[in-house]
Formats: structure tokens, sequence, C-alpha cells
């Protein structure tokens, strides 16, 4: 099994509790960092549906957009994946509503 959902699972619960100084907050970020860059599309997705949906605000927007930028690359052709990172990306706008247009630009050309 992946160990992504525990290093997402402690990103989340290491900002919350701990100073954005801190050192575990550096070690969370890090980790999770490292272990979602190798991670699979299928594992980056089931980390999202799993801790997103325990706590939806259980992790940063910029931590969200990594893992589904990551998993985007590895499937550039998958409209399913592509219009649920547009979903989550429009969440947070309007910074950035227009890279969620093109994927669901990109999505609807797919299918």
């Amino acid at each position: 099994m992946s160990d992504l959902i525990p290093v997402a699972r402690r990103l989340g619960q290491t900002l919350d509790e701990a100073g954005a100084e801190s050192r575990q907050v550096r070690d969370a970020v890090r980790d999770f960092v490292e272990t979602v860059t190798f991670a699979t599309a299928d594992e980056i997705r089931a980390m999202l549906r799993e801790v997103l949906t325990e706590d939806w605000m259980a992790l940063p927007p910029w931590a969200r957009n990594l893992a589904y930028r990551l998993a985007c690359l590895q499937r550039p052709d998958d409209p399913e994946l592509l219009r649920e990172a547009a979903a989550d990306l429009l969440c947070f706008g309007p910074d950035w509503d227009e890279q969620a247009e093109e994927l669901k630009r990109r999505a609807a050309e797919l299918d």
C-alpha cells in the first residue's frame, strides 16, 4: 500500500497543530512533496478521495494543486481526472479559474 495517504494526513494534521515555522511543518511538507512526487496517478487519486472525504479542508490548496498536477501529467488523456482536477481548482479560484477551464476544455475534447 502507498505511503501517500498517511503522509497526506500527517501534513494536514501538522499544519493544523504546529506553527508555520516549526520543524514539524517543514518535515511534513518535505515528506508530502517527496511521496507525492513518486506516487502513481491511482495512488494520488485514492489519497485525495480518502483524505478529503474525512476533512474537505485537510490539505492546503498548494498540496491539492500539486497532487492533481502530477496525476494529470501521468494521465493527460483521462477526461475524468481532468474534470476532477478542474473542479478542485475552481473551489479555490479565481486564481486558477483559467487553468480549470483549460482542463475542462481538454476533457471535452477527449470525450
